[in-house]
């Protein structure tokens, strides 16, 4: 596993549970939004954390800590996540699991074997508009689609979300997502913050008023959705 990062302690990142926070390196997505551009694009430049150091945090920590958030990167693309996720529940703790849906054989696999808990999945514009935003030109969206529908399918607690930026989405993204995740379980509009470790350059914020119109287009088809960060 190739461990980038390390937050001891979050009460954010896994929702309703005292949590810590591992990063993985490397993504297969070069969205120019990405706060953690480090992690996936000098992944070997961006510092490490061993796993002894990590479960030893883990043990030390047990009953303090109730969850483990695994991201990135995209933590998928690591050949070892099933031991890893393994060894994580073997102490007892629940993973969530954050990812850009773009292995769904593997998440599949993950989640029927017990070794995720709960799953926080990125949709990043909508169906016509994916490849631009996610900077892979002519990206073949199908395996986020499998995704998409596995998780909808109800096997497992998840969430999806949907980072903002002025100059990437327009309305239509959302009419579009609203149309694709419609009585989704969980959505989330986030609101775009310049980590100052971006992939792109010149990239803003819209205002929470126009966030609010976008999740009022939402909201027709997703009734649950939410702003976060706004």
């Amino acid at each position: 596993m190739q461990l980038c990062g390390l937050q001891k302690l979050t009460l954010l990142d896994y929702p309703g549970r005292m949590a810590c926070t591992v990063f993985t390196g490397g993504c297969n997505f070069r969205c120019p939004f990405c706060h953690n551009a480090s992690l996936v694009l000098r992944p070997g430049q961006a510092g490490t954390v061993s796993e002894e150091d990590f479960f030893t945090l883990l043990k030390k920590r047990k009953g303090i800590l109730d969850g483990v958030c695994v991201t990135g990167g995209e933590p998928l693309l690591q050949p070892d996540i099933e031991p890893f996720l393994a060894r994580i529940r073997a102490l007892g703790y629940p993973v969530k699991l954050d990812t850009n849906g773009s292995s769904p054989e593997k998440l599949r696999s993950l989640v029927e074997k017990g070794l995720v808990a709960q799953v926080a999945m990125d949709l990043k514009a909508g169906p016509e508009h994916y490849s631009a935003v996610i900077g892979v030109p002519g990206y073949d969206i199908a395996p986020i689609r499998e995704s998409v529908a596995y998780l909808m399918a109800g096997h497992i607690p998840y969430e999806f979300r949907t980072t903002v930026v002025k100059g990437l989405h327009t309305q239509k993204d959302f009419v579009d997502i609203a149309d694709w995740i419609a009585g989704a379980e969980q959505y989330y509009l986030q609101g775009f913050v310049d980590s100052g470790d971006l992939i792109g350059t010149s990239l803003s914020s819209f205002t929470p008023e126009e966030m609010r119109g976008f999740l009022a287009v939402v909201q027709k088809k997703i009734p649950n959705a939410q702003l976060r960060g706004v």
